[in-house]
């Protein structure tokens, strides 16, 4: 009777171990990337970039605050040199100069803006809901046909949006009609950013809703609409700003009288109507512009989660 050797028996996890024991780490072409945007010369070169960019806003609040005669008489950069006399008379004569305050341009915008952007949000949401997780024919030739329609310009669109208005909805000179039209414009890519986003979710936590008795409405409203806060939050950056800096659609729809311009017509204004008093706009500019920054401040945290994943992953 022949004894033999006892031989080891290999364990799953020392087969998993030995080739574990062989890899090495490999350079991969992201983490390159990602040295290279933390090297000292990106750094630098960002900086200088962002200096470059910062120059004319610099100019334009330097300038909102000097006199008209010097303005006239030496430019902006001077101050540093001989700062002479600031003052806030320009602020003052932006805000209250002319027949009709600054504060009424104001109130106009913001009952503009605030529906502008939360109709797109919405209708956008619901849209985005159905074309990520409803089958139905021809979904995928609709969701591309609403995507293609960020091609179309606005100005194309205007005179016969106008004309719908006028004649057929009788909407001109209301606010409805810069409602629905900044709402129409805003659609297709709101739909894309957040389908985009929404498809991240994964699809076992929709089902798991299902199997506990949601419908499509618990779903959406309780379940993935406060997944989708930094998409949401993204897209109405760009709206809000769009909106608030918006001189052409409120000019078409609904003409310059005071009670329903907004504040971009007011400032527009400001030159005169020979642009001899174009020292106002700067201070008439950074006015118009603490609501955005303000905005844009209170969102920041969301905007590049939101926006990296609602636009670039399909």
């Amino acid at each position: 009777m022949s004894t033999s050797t006892p031989q080891a028996v290999a364990t799953p996890d020392d087969v998993v171990e030995q080739p574990r024991r062989q890899r090495r780490p490999r350079k991969s072409a992201a983490g390159n990337a990602a040295r290279a945007v933390t090297s000292p010369w990106a750094s630098l070169v960002a900086v200088i970039i962002a200096a470059l960019w910062t120059v004319p806003t610099l100019g334009l609040l330097i300038t909102s605050f000097r006199r008209q005669i010097d303005i006239q008489r030496s430019g902006w950069w001077t101050v540093f040199t001989d700062p002479g006399e600031l003052t806030l008379a320009n602020y003052k004569e932006a805000l209250t100069g002319g027949s009709t305050g600054l504060g009424q341009f104001f109130v106009n915008t913001v009952v503009i803006t605030i529906p502008a952007v939360l109709l797109p949000l919405l209708l956008a949401s619901l849209a985005a809901y159905a074309f990520a997780w409803m089958d139905f024919p021809g979904r995928n030739t609709l969701f591309v046909a609403v995507f293609a329609l960020q091609i179309v310009p606005l100005q194309v669109a205007l005179i016969p949006l106008l004309d719908i208005y006028v004649n057929t909805l009788h909407l001109a000179n209301t606010y409805w009609s810069v409602w629905l039209s900044h709402t129409i414009f805003a659609l297709p890519l709101a739909i894309f950013l957040i389908h985009n986003f929404m498809k991240e979710i994964p699809k076992e936590l929709l089902e798991a809703a299902r199997v506990d008795g949601a419908g499509h409405v618990r779903v959406f409203f309780q379940l993935l609409l406060p997944l989708l806060t930094p998409a949401l939050a993204a897209f109405g950056i760009f709206q809000f700003l769009w909106v608030w800096n918006d001189l052409l659609v409120s000019l078409v729809f609904l003409g310059g009288t005071p009670d329903v311009a907004p504040l971009t017509v007011r400032v527009a204004e400001l030159s005169g109507t020979r642009g001899n008093a174009w020292f106002l706009l700067s201070a008439g500019a950074f006015i118009s512009m603490v609501v955005p920054v303000a905005v844009f401040l209170a969102l920041q945290r969301y905007f590049v989660r939101g926006l990296l994943a609602g636009g670039l992953k399909g």
